[in-house]
């Protein structure tokens, strides 16, 4: 396959990108996104040019590193998927594709394709976590009965794994997905009792401290989410604050 990448490239966050274009040739169909971004970097370095930097780590599907808005859609055009899971095969010969990286205030670009997602860690670390022993005195998880309907919700929201194509897929650049999937996964376990209300009243204040919009109830992130996390949590977190604001006061 011969193809024509037009990707945007910024050396710097202070800096004003642009799109350059370039053109790659001999792709193989089973070649992933990322072997063939790995392609024309290869070929960038030996001419004599700065490679496209971009985010990558499991390349399995897991880690969520590898961020890209291809073709005007969150991680590619094809669902279910994030982007190192994407074949070339999707593509036909002699397309050109754009490449852009995650735009959204509270996601600075850092350089080229890559952008700084800490704005997700610093909403983890103002209350997305339990205060249950989990080391040294650790229960049989049979010692705690779990409905089976809660298990499997707060498994479904677990599997969230933080890339930000909801952010930015969202008119509104809305971190709303993944915070709720954050407090959903706790809210729907009794290990996640002892902070209920302070985690999603916290959450949620360090979610606008960053800059992210409101909720734009056109449901795009969860068509564009690799994992498929529900609208459904949205809600359950919208019933968890408000009762958090009610019994805290």
């Amino acid at each position: 396959m011969n193809l024509t990448l037009k990707i945007w490239r910024q050396a710097g966050p202070s800096v004003i990108g642009k799109m350059e274009t370039y053109k790659v040739s001999d792709i193989s169909p089973d070649m992933s996104f990322l072997e063939m971004m790995d392609v024309l970097n290869d070929q960038l370095i030996r001419d004599g040019k700065d490679p496209v930097a971009f985010d990558h780590d499991c390349r399995e599907g897991i880690c969520g590193m590898c961020s890209m808005y291809i073709n005007g859609q969150a991680h590619g055009p094809n669902r279910g998927t994030t982007t190192c899971q994407l074949h070339m095969r999707s593509f036909k010969d002699g397309d050109t594709i754009y490449i852009e990286p995650w735009r959204a205030a509270a996601f600075p670009v850092i350089k080229d394709l890559s952008v700084d997602r800490s704005s997700f860690d610093r909403i983890i670390q103002a209350g997305g976590y339990v205060s249950v022993n989990t080391s040294g005195n650790t229960q049989d998880a049979n010692a705690i009965p779990v409905p089976k309907e809660n298990a499997d919700k707060a498994f479904d929201a677990a599997t969230c794994i933080g890339c930000g194509a909801c952010v930015a897929t969202c008119t509104n650049s809305s971190a709303m997905l993944f915070v709720s999937a954050k407090v959903s996964q706790l809210a729907l376990l009794p290990q996640g009792d002892p902070e209920r209300e302070l985690r999603v009243l916290r959450m949620v204040e360090q979610m606008d401290k960053e800059g992210f919009g409101n909720c734009s109830n056109t449901g795009a992130c969860e068509v564009e989410c690799p994992k498929g996390i529900s609208l459904e949590n949205i809600a359950r977190m919208n019933r968890e604050y408000l009762r958090a604001s009610v019994t805290s006061e």
